[in-house]
């Protein structure tokens, strides 16, 4: 149905010639009953729609080349991005209040390079090989950072023996079912801790293309549309995990990019071919985070008070409103 027929030879004899298929502008591929037709049909209309796109991108190529410089400006395409929703907590960095909190936040010692950071890594109790090999690998993306076992302690033990032993950060990795699917990151003495989802969790040896393992340098760190009061924050959470002075000679970087509040963590190594060419390679491991809440202090799951918490039904009423 919808298929259409070629023109029949003039002698009436031989398969008809082959010609662009034409559907009906009523058609539709889901009035199909038979499965199998119905997914052929639906990979035509597919494909005829991927040549007609190309087609018209052609022909405005064309045209651009052919008006010179009285061509018209490329059209911006439309994505959920670029029509966010204004949120009125946006940071400014000229703005005098922000500046004043980030002098006097739990952060201060830090970029006022008043400590070093040292970094506890641990797990849920009881971790399974995956997430071990996991808290082992990240050990080597932070500098100065040391992975130990929980052996059934609560993290409100722990983290007294951290600040005692003078840890500036606490990394906690949870699993469900073998598979790493929470991040807790509590920085140290006073707070904040954050609460993530973790998701798309790829080791080193799953990343196709990689490159070989990091070495000991100090890597720089990107920190991506973090643009909100309450991102400003985790951005500052991020920074704080890393030593103020990057070794360039070690060519690699640890990236914290946000896109509509999800955060994509990847880490590559560079080198500058040209004047104009980058060649990057990928050294994992490479993870996803979805910022579930921000509390008060360090981890309290009882009294803690917090700061922000996602709440779907009331938060998530429209795609365009992003929070980071």
């Amino acid at each position: 149905a919808g298929e259409g027929s070629g023109p029949v030879p003039a002698d009436g004899t031989g398969p008809p010639a082959p010609e662009r298929v034409l559907f009906p502008p009523t058609f539709s591929v889901s009035e199909i009953k038979n499965k199998q037709r119905r997914h052929f049909m639906f990979l035509r209309w597919k494909q005829q729609q991927r040549k007609e796109k190309l087609a018209l991108k052609k022909r405005r190529r064309k045209e651009r080349e052919a008006l010179g410089d009285k061509a018209p400006p490329k059209a911006v395409p439309k994505t959920i991005e670029n029509q966010r929703v204004y949120d009125e907590t946006t940071v400014d960095p000229n703005d005098e209040e922000v500046a004043f909190d980030e002098a006097t936040d739990e952060f201060a010692p830090y970029f006022n390079r008043q400590t070093v950071p040292k970094i506890l890594i641990t797990t849920s109790d009881r971790p399974r090989g995956r997430t071990v090999r996991f808290c082992e690998q990240l050990a080597t993306v932070i500098p100065n950072s040391h992975v130990y076992y929980r052996r059934g302690l609560a993290l409100k033990r722990i983290i007294p023996q951290c600040i005692a032993r003078d840890f500036t950060d606490l990394i906690v990795i949870n699993e469900d079912r073998k598979i790493p699917n929470g991040l807790v990151l509590s920085h140290l003495p006073d707070g904040p801790t954050a609460h993530f989802r973790m998701s798309s969790v790829r080791l080193r040896k799953e990343i196709k293309r990689k490159g070989k393992e990091p070495t000991e340098h100090v890597p720089e760190v990107i920190l991506n549309n973090f643009t909100t009061r309450l991102g400003h924050s985790i951005g500052r959470m991020f920074a704080a995990l890393f030593p103020h002075d990057p070794q360039f000679i070690g060519r690699q970087v640890a990236t914290f990019h946000n896109q509509r509040d999800y955060i994509f963590f990847r880490f590559h190594r560079y080198i500058f071919k040209s004047e104009k060419k980058v060649g990057i390679q990928e050294l994992g491991p490479r993870f996803t985070l979805k910022l579930r809440s921000l509390q008060k202090g360090t981890f309290d799951s009882k009294f803690g008070e917090y700061e922000w918490i996602h709440k779907r039904r009331e938060m998530d009423t429209s795609r365009r409103k992003f929070h980071l």
